[in-house]
Parts: structure tokens; C-alpha cells; sequence
């Protein structure tokens, strides 16, 4: 793949002429800079090559605020297949490969399963020679580095580029201008390579940064007026300083309309810049341009292209409009009310006047159109764009696209049934549902090689890594003990990698014979870590009681950041802190039970935590997670599901089988008979189900320390009494906490026969073929962009 000395030769080089350094003396960051800058070279003709390719026909484009790419050393080297080439080489140089992989800083791109899903997205993109691109924001801090002190989680600035990025090109060329109704700034384009799995074609991530369009005020300088003069410059890069400011204050919310309107503007900028390379008619635009919104953040994209198209180009409302339809398609992650974007009138008039006329244009357009069709005003009202002083997001995107895609079968159909029925009466040909996937060359190739090299070795060929459904084979298996006991020794030294490292950076040993429960995932409510915190509390004061109860070692492991502003998240995470610093330090039952809450939960930290599990806790209301991606990567390494009827749990069990996972709780038809009736009373359930008033009680009877923020307080209150804005336990915890505690005692006791647990763990990875990311896009290819690889 590439000439050894010649690479040697390039990495001392780039060393010396960037550090000024030789490998003696060089530090760890610099080695991985120079070897990283080394490969960029080894592929730098490939990328542009496939530029070439692709500008020649049709391309999508995926707008997401959110790309968690992770670290991207190892994963590039596999895809490239060159790790154990590039390995030898390091060798030579005496280079431990290991030490530069663990010396990439995580890029901060995204938070959670929308930015995951966005990266495995573009891999599959690559992989399967596909002309996609990825449009997103480069945020200097990230979201935040996640400390806890005290229990308490603290945000600190993720500054994951103070050693620069080697893999990413910076091109001044292309930047564009972005104006504001009372500013102006400059955003300007860094391209990351998107490297596909054994493939010459190598796609892009272009990441948008905010400057100033004058850096520095020299005359207010020479004033004296030193903070004046770079009042301009501070300003133009707080857009683009921090994934999801915190917008408690209306300042943060400019801040958030800001970094989404700069990522529309600009990306679309760019588009039209290059489409008018090669064409005139922007008729044709569709026919060479589509555009995927993951999510509402981007969706100011579609007032965004018609002024661009009305007032940049000269073409009509009309003419704008069709053009704009034809070209985006939106894909919906939720059915959280407070989730589904909106925006104050007031802001957008303030900050973006002239997008506020087309939104008006565009609603008035939606009204008129619905009046035809013969609707009453009062389900006119309830789909109007701008309503009481709001502008709904989630709207704008399915009036202004060709299509609306949910992302699991349950998702999907609750959107049609429930809370876009009326979009979906109105235009039931535009939704579509996608299931979620996952890339296998991270969750698996890259996290788990020793179980890749088992599959690899029984399938006789490494294609499965393309083509997951290859997986479905290794069933044949399913009786023999010689190669489940080879799987459970696999499973065996990947948690004791994961206790080694949880030892190194948590302080805290956790015993590898314990069952190890793993919930990992965003921090909110209705993924229910609150639940979790409960049984394990419940668990604890039951082993206090009976020191010899027949309950197998168990360590549950945390992990999850809450947003900056969402305290009762922070509340919850205090909680299970002061829970795990009370059982951990005592000497009468941490030899059964342990919990770990990691720290500053990331992806490089979750390519750990998933080939470990032995159980993978999915445990949210059912109807409230759209997809979920975590319970695919547990799937995929083989560790059954303790879960909801949720999200692609659903889909999970259908494939492998309900017998092989531990499936509980109210299911969605349950707990809308419970909210249409309103006589769900979480106190019945507080008084009567056995040990549950006991630990809900701790939260305001002294056990735990809140630190008098009055956090336990709240939590308490709303699940006993609710608030101004939501009814009792309106996720319905104290419901479903017998149901998941039976679901426990059913994994106590299968876990002991160790063969029989194998076989579970064994169907759900040889199972888990659905769920590659490659499946997904090759349906979102066919079905919704209209395009087809394009091979080098």
C-alpha cells in the first residue's frame, strides 16, 4: 500500500519541520501529529480524485450540527488496511502504536446518538463509494469536558485542538460570508477526510469555523482600547466556540440561531457556488443536489436556499419554492415536545429579518394550500408554521422537503399515528421510515479485534466487515461449547480491559467475575437512569438485610452527560453519585454490588464500555426513544438487551428473539390508555410496591447529600406530585420499577449457566446484521437521494 522507508522518511520529516524535533526527543502528540500528516499524504491524491468524480454527477449532502467522529487514527488505519503494515513501521522507529492511538484527543463534534449516528453515516457514505458529504460545525471546545466534584458535574472547556488536528485542511478559498441583522462574519471551511473501509474513494467532512471579517482594530488598539479592538473578533468566534450553548438567557439563544444559521448559509453558499461550476439552470438544481437535515437544527435551510435562490439569483417565490422541495428531505430523531425546535418570532425578526419574511411567505403559502384542501381553521391553526408568537422548526422541515423519515419501525409509525398525523394525512407518501444503524468497522473492527478475528476465522473471510448480514451463519454454531467458551474468554479479557482502564482513570476496581450492567447514553429522563439508581438502591438495601441472599456479583456502570443548563439531569447524576460513594465504601456489600459513574463519557471511552457488557440497559419509556444506537453496538458485540418495547429494541428482539433478551415494562399502547384516561396515580405504585417508598424516600430523608441545592427535592416532588409543566412521574419510573426489578432476578439467574448465557449472546450478534449503518444508507441512496456509487 505504500513504500516503508518513504513513509519513515515523511514522518521524521513533517517532525522536523513542524517541531523541529527528532524521535528522541519529540513528545507523544507531536509523533501522532507527524505520523497522522504522513498519511494524509499517503492519500491526498485518492480525496481529490474522488472530488472529481463525484462533482460530476449527483450528491447529497447530510447537514447535522453533530458529527461524533471520535478519535479517527485507528479507524482510518483499518480502513485503509494498513494497521498491522503502518504497525511494522512504527516498530522500526520504535513506536508503540497503542500510546499514539491513546494520545488522539476525541474531536468535540457532537454529544450523543445524533452525532454518532451522522459519523457512521459518512463511513457506511465511503465505504460504499457513495458521493456524500458532510456539512457540520468545527466547535473549538467541543460541548464541555465532564468533571464531577463532590458528585457534582462540572463543565470544563473541552479544548481537544490545542495540538491541532493533522486531519483536517483548512480552505480559505471557499469561505463565505454570513450576515446577521447586526453583524457580519466570515466562516471558513476546514475538509476532513472521510476514509471508507478497503476502498480508493475517500469522502469529506467540511466543518465550518466563524471569524471575523476584521480580526483586529488597529486605530482602537492604538487607543488603548485594547478589548474594543478585539470586540469584533471574540464576538464572530463565540459562533462557533461551543456545541449547544447553554440558552437559558435569550443571549444563548442568538447564540444557538447564530451557529445554525452559519452552517446553513455557508454549506448552502458553497453548494451553489459549486453547481454553478458546471451549470446556469437551477431547475436542474434537484436533478444534481439533495439535501439530508438530520434533525430541526439545520432546518433554517429551507428559508435559507429560497432567499439565496430569490434574492442571489433572481428566481420567484415559486420557482424558489419547487426547487427548495425537490431538493431536502428531513429526518426526525424525536417525539419529545420540547425537542421538536422552536423559536420565539421575536428572535428571528431581531436576528434574521429577511429569512422571518420567507418563513411568513412560506406559512401564509401552507395556509392558503390547506384552506384549499377544505381544513377547518382550528386544524389549520395546529399546523401553522408561526403560531402564538412561535416558529415551529419540525414543520418548516416537512412542508419544505420531499420527504420525512423516522428512524425505527416504532418511531416511524408513532409519527404517523400521533404527533405528525396531520402532516402525514396531508402528504402520507413523504414519510418513510429508516431504521438506525451503526458502522461495523468502528463498533466491532475497530473496538472488539479479538471477537472480529473469531468471526473472521469461522466465516473464512473478512467480508462480513461490508456486508453484516453474513453474520446470520454463524448460528451454526449455536450448539458448540468449544466455540462459545472461546466467545465467553473473548468477552472475559475485554472487561478486564475495561476494569484495567477504569482502574487507571477512575480509581476504582471493579470485579471482572460481576455481571457488568452498562447504561451509557445522553442523561435525560426518559432514558430513565433515575430507574436504574433505584434498583440498584433497592438491590442494596435488600443485601443489607440478607448479607447471603443468592444475588450474583454485579457492577453497574454509568455513563452520560447532562446539558449545562438541565438541572434535573444534574440532579440525577448527583444522585447516582452519592449512591455509588455509599455502596462502594461499604465493606458489607461492595463485594456484591459496585457502581461506577465514568468520567467525561466520550466515544473513545464507549469503544471500551460496549465489547465489555454483559448487559446492555435500554430501559427508556416506551414510545420516547426514537431509535437508539447504543443497543445496536451492544447487540453487535454480543450482550443481550435489558430493555423497553422502545426504539429499535423492538427491532432488536424480532430479530434475536425475545428469549434471548429481558424485555419489561408498559408498552406504548398501555401508557397512552393511561394519559387519554389521566387516572395514572404514581402514589399508588410509591405505597403498595414493596421497597419502592424506601428508596424514592432517600431523596429527601438525609441518606444523600444534595449539597442544599434542593435538586433531591425537585426529583422527589416530580415524581410524587409534578410541576406547572408536567404531571406526576410522567415518565413513568415509579410504574415499571417492579417489572424492570423481575426482568433483574430473571438475569440473576440465567447468568449462572454460563453455556446457556453464551448462546444468548451468541443469536444477538449473529443477528445484529439489520443494524449496520450500510444497510441504512444504501436505503436513504436509493430511496430518498437518487444516487449510485462512483467508484475509483
Amino acid at each position: 500500500m505504500f513504500e516503508r522507508e518513504n513513509l519513515k522518511k515523511s514522518i521524521l520529516k513533517i517532525l522536523k519541520m513542524r517541531y523541529g524535533k527528532n524521535l528522541e526527543n519529540a513528545l507523544l502528540h507531536e509523533k501522532y501529529y507527524s505520523i497522522s500528516k504522513a498519511i494524509m499524504e499517503f492519500i491526498i491524491d485518492n480525496w481529490q480524485e474522488s472530488n472529481k468524480i463525484y462533482e460530476k454527477g449527483k450528491m447529497a449532502y447530510y447537514f447535522s450540527s453533530e458529527f461524533l467522529i471520535g478519535r479517527v487514527f485507528g479507524n482510518n488505519l483499518i480502513n485503509l488496511g494498513i494497521y498491522d503494515e503502518l504497525e511494522d513501521v512504527l516498530n522500526d522507529l520504535e513506536i508503540d502504536i497503542n500510546e499514539i492511538e491513546k494520545s488522539e484527543e476525541d474531536a468535540g463534534l457532537g454529544n450523543g446518538g445524533l452525532g454518532r449516528l451522522a459519523a457512521c453515516f459518512l463511513d457506511s457514505s465511503a465505504t460504499l463509494n457513495l458521493p456524500v458529504m458532510g456539512y457540520g460545525i468545527r466547535y473549538e471546545y467541543g460541548i464541555f469536558k465532564q468533571k464531577f466534584i463532590n458528585g457534582f458535574q462540572i463543565e470544563e472547556a473541552d479544548n481537544w485542538l490545542k495540538n491541532g488536528n493533522p486531519w483536517s485542511i483548512r480552505r480559505e478559498e471557499d469561505s463565505q460570508i454570513i450576515e446577521f441583522s447586526d453583524s457580519k462574519v466570515r466562516a471558513v471551511p476546514y475538509d476532513i477526510p472521510i476514509i471508507g473501509y478497503k476502498t480508493k474513494n475517500i469522502n469529506t467532512l467540511r466543518l465550518w469555523k466563524s471569524e471575523p471579517i476584521k480580526e483586529f482594530d488597529y486605530s482602537l488598539f492604538n487607543e488603548q482600547k485594547y478589548d474594543e479592538a478585539v470586540y469584533e473578533k471574540n464576538r464572530a468566534e463565540n459562533i462557533s466556540r461551543v456545541l449547544y450553548p447553554n440558552d437559558s438567557k435569550d443571549e444563548g439563544k442568538i447564540l444557538r440561531l447564530k451557529q445554525q444559521y452559519l452552517l446553513a448559509s455557508a454549506s448552502l453558499q458553497d453548494i451553489i457556488k459549486g453547481f454553478k461550476k458546471e451549470h446556469s439552470d437551477f431547475t436542474k438544481f434537484p436533478k444534481f443536489i439533495a439535501i439530508q437535515l438530520n434533525d430541526t437544527h439545520p432546518v433554517v435551510s429551507i428559508p435559507e436556499l429560497i432567499r439565496l435562490l430569490m434574492d442571489k439569483e433572481g428566481l420567484n417565490f415559486n420557482k424558489a419554492w419547487d426547487i427548495t422541495v425537490k431538493t431536502f428531505s428531513y429526518t426526525n430523531h424525536t417525539i419529545l415536545a420540547e425537542a421538536l425546535e422552536t423559536w420565539r418570532v421575536s428572535l428571528f425578526k431581531r436576528l434574521l429579518p429577511r429569512i422571518y419574511e420567507i418563513i411568513k411567505r412560506i406559512d401564509s403559502e401552507l395556509v392558503k394550500n390547506l384552506k384549499n384542501k377544505g381544513y377547518s381553521d382550528e386544524l389549520i391553526n395546529s399546523m401553522k408554521i408561526s403560531s402564538k408568537g412561535l416558529i415551529n422548526m419540525a414543520f418548516i422541515a416537512i412542508y419544505g422537503s420531499n420527504t420525512t423519515n423516522g428512524v425505527a419501525e416504532l418511531h416511524t409509525n408513532l409519527l404517523k399515528k400521533q404527533e405528525l398525523k396531520n402532516w402525514y394525512k396531508l402528504y402520507p407518501e413523504r414519510f418513510q421510515n429508516k431504521t438506525n444503524g451503526i458502522s461495523p468497522r468502528r463498533w466491532i473492527g475497530l473496538c472488539n479485534k479479538e471477537l472480529s478475528n473469531l468471526i473472521t476465522e469461522l466465516l473464512e473471510t473478512e467480508t462480513w466487515i461490508k456486508d453484516l448480514t453474513k453474520l446470520k451463519k454463524l448460528e451454526c454454531y449455536i450448539n458448540n461449547e468449544k466455540i462459545l467458551k472461546r466467545f465467553l474468554r473473548i468477552k472475559e479479557l475485554k472487561k478486564k480491559q475495561l476494569a484495567d482502564y477504569i482502574k487507571e482513570v477512575e480509581g476504582i476496581e471493579i470485579n471482572t467475575n460481576s455481571i457488568f450492567y452498562i447504561h451509557i447514553k445522553r442523561l435525560h429522563e426518559y432514558k430513565r437512569q433515575l430507574l436504574n439508581a433505584f434498583y440498584i438502591l433497592d438491590l442494596y438495601f435488600r443485601l443489607k438485610e440478607n448479607k447471603n441472599k443468592d444475588v450474583l456479583a454485579k457492577t453497574f456502570i454509568f455513563g452520560a452527560k447532562a446539558a449545562p443548563g438541565y438541572y434535573r439531569a444534574k440532579g440525577i447524576i448527583k444522585f447516582i453519585n452519592e449512591i455509588a460513594s455509599l455502596i462502594n465504601n461499604d465493606e458489607d456489600v461492595n463485594k456484591k454490588i459496585k457502581v461506577v459513574f465514568v468520567e467525561n463519557y466520550r466515544v473513545s471511552y464507549a469503544e471500551k464500555l460496549f465489547p465489555a457488557a454483559d448487559i446492555s440497559e435500554q430501559i427508556s419509556t416506551a414510545g420516547k426513544e426514537a431509535s437508539g444506537t447504543g443497543n445496536m453496538k451492544f447487540m453487535l458485540n454480543g450482550t443481550p438487551t435489558l430493555g423497553t418495547y422502545d426504539g429499535a429494541n423492538i427491532e432488536i428482539v424480532e430479530k434475536a428473539g425475545e428469549n434471548n433478551n429481558f424485555i419489561f415494562g408498559a408498552k406504548v399502547e398501555e401508557i397512552e390508555k393511561l394519559k387519554r384516561n389521566n387516572n395514572y396515580d404514581p402514589n399508588e405504585y410509591y405505597s403498595k410496591v414493596k421497597g419502592l417508598k424506601r428508596v424514592v424516600d432517600t431523596l429527601i430523608d438525609g441518606t444523600f447529600d444534595d449539597g442544599n441545592t434542593g435538586l433531591f427535592k425537585e426529583l422527589y416532588d416530580s415524581l410524587l406530585k409534578g410541576t406547572s409543566w408536567h404531571k406526576p412521574d410522567h415518565y413513568f419510573i415509579l410504574k415499571d420499577f417492579n417489572d424492570y426489578r423481575k426482568a433483574n432476578n430473571k438475569i440473576n439467574k440465567a447468568y449462572k449457566d454460563r453455556i446457556k448465557w453464551a448462546k444468548k449472546c451468541w443469536i444477538n450478534m449473529a443477528n445484529s446484521g439489520k443494524f449496520s449503518s450500510d444497510r441504512t444508507i444504501k436505503e436513504y441512496a436509493k430511496d430518498i437521494w437518487n444516487i449510485d456509487s462512483k467508484g475509483l
